[in-house]
């Protein structure tokens, strides 16, 4: 396993995000407060088992937490994702892999329908644990449907089954299993072209397999790819169609993306004002499947961008320009956007602000924000500034970013 710093600076890192003085880490784990002086200070880069098994138990972690060398925090359990890989994958073309044999349990459109809408809540939400509750079951019955429809409803079942593989994409991309990801977002595309409505629906299903592109760190093919089914799509300037407009406007945010990870600022500013002028024509922000999509989510790409190209003191003062939102907006990008806001601050020493931000994302997205590496690293950069003890609210942000781990 990887090892992430070393014994000195874990027990300081952990201690402070504890919100434990040298003394206090000492008197509890009945060590000498000149014992953990020199730990942290990296003067004793080794120590007695009994030595570092009483600060793990004062602090409250495994001894191998001390040592650096256990795996990233908030990682899913491989059994959490089991069913989900599984139903991912499954496919009739290879015997053994199919995930149905009792046509009787076959499931009515309407219900496959309500289960897609519920599971695109829980995804929006950053309700992880219920995505990978429900997400197999889904899949499953949505592919027990297409075997056994024909028609129009054909059609409509493989319209589910496309949503289910696309929310099966960014579940699998939040946890970090990008090549996951890509076969389900693949699968997506394959189902959207059956579906009742296929241009739609391919450039949605599109639009996860370029963000999986970028999260792949193939930032030519998923900037040729969004923009290409970006023109696609374009409604016209007189077209007002909103759900045009969103998933227009969301392959070519996708493409910003990508090109701003190339070191192409100039080349991601232009995509972003075009996607902006499409949000400032819908008039309205909208949440929908087809794109998160409007003038309050434009100008909330602007910024993030602004970040990401390294600019904090232009992000937060876009930041003051960003319209309300006319409507309720998903937990997870406003969180998202606190992180970024965070990152600004804290990279323009304003820590009060930036802790601020940190707490408010998390309270937007409790679940969703553990799997955030930038808020994570935000925070950890917080407690390793830190000179001196904080408070219990401090301490409760580190542990619920996983810094103490």
């Amino acid at each position: 396993m990887p090892v992430a710093w070393g014994l000195g600076e874990n027990v300081a890192r952990i201690r402070k995000a504890r919100n434990l003085s040298q003394e206090e880490l000492a008197a509890s784990a009945g060590v000498a407060v000149d014992t953990v002086a020199r730990i942290e200070r990296g003067e004793r880069q080794t120590t007695r088992t009994s030595t570092l098994n009483k600060l793990a138990r004062a602090l409250g972690v495994e001894p191998s937490v001390l040592l650096g060398i256990l795996p990233p925090p908030h990682e899913p359990a491989a059994g959490d994702v089991t069913d989900l890989r599984r139903a991912l994958t499954a496919t009739t073309d290879i015997p053994g892999l199919t995930d149905f044999s009792d046509m009787r349990e076959t499931i009515p459109l309407a219900e496959l329908r309500a289960s897609l809408s519920y599971a695109w809540q829980a995804y929006i939400a950053g309700r992880h644990s219920e995505l990978l509750h429900t997400l197999p079951v889904l899949l499953v019955d949505a592919r027990r449907l297409v075997h056994e429809a024909k028609g129009a409803r054909l059609n409509s079942a493989y319209a589910v089954l496309s949503g289910a593989y696309r929310l099966g994409a960014g579940t699998a991309g939040r946890f970090g299993m990008d090549d996951l990801a890509f076969i389900a977002a693949d699968r997506a595309v394959a189902a959207a072209r059956l579906s009742d409505d296929p241009e739609i629906g391919v450039a949605v299903s599109t639009r996860y397999l370029t963000w999986v592109l970028v999260r792949q760190g193939r930032t030519a093919e998923a900037e040729e790819v969004a923009v290409r089914m970006a023109e696609r799509v374009e409604p016209r300037m007189s077209d007002t169609n909103t759900r045009a407009l969103g998933v227009f406007g969301n392959l070519l945010f996708n493409a910003a993306s990508a090109a701003q990870r190339a070191d192409r600022g100039d080349r991601a500013d232009e995509l972003l004002r075009v996607a902006q002028a499409a949000a400032v024509r819908s008039g309205r922000d909208e949440v929908t499947e087809a794109g998160i999509f409007g003038p309050h989510i434009a100008a909330i790409q602007a910024v993030d961008l602004a970040v990401r190209l390294g600019d904090p003191e232009e992000a937060l003062r876009l930041a003051e320009t960003v319209p309300q939102a006319n409507g309720p907006m998903p937990a997870f990008w406003e969180a998202g956007h606190r992180i970024h806001l965070a990152s600004a601050a804290a990279e323009l020493r304003q820590e009060r602000h930036a802790l601020t931000l940190l707490g408010e994302a998390r309270d937007l997205a409790p679940d969703w924000v553990r799997y955030q590496p930038l808020g994570v690293a935000v925070m950890r950069e917080m407690v390793d500034r830190a000179t001196r003890r904080r408070n219990e609210e401090f301490a409760e942000l580190a542990e619920h970013y996983g810094v103490v781990t």
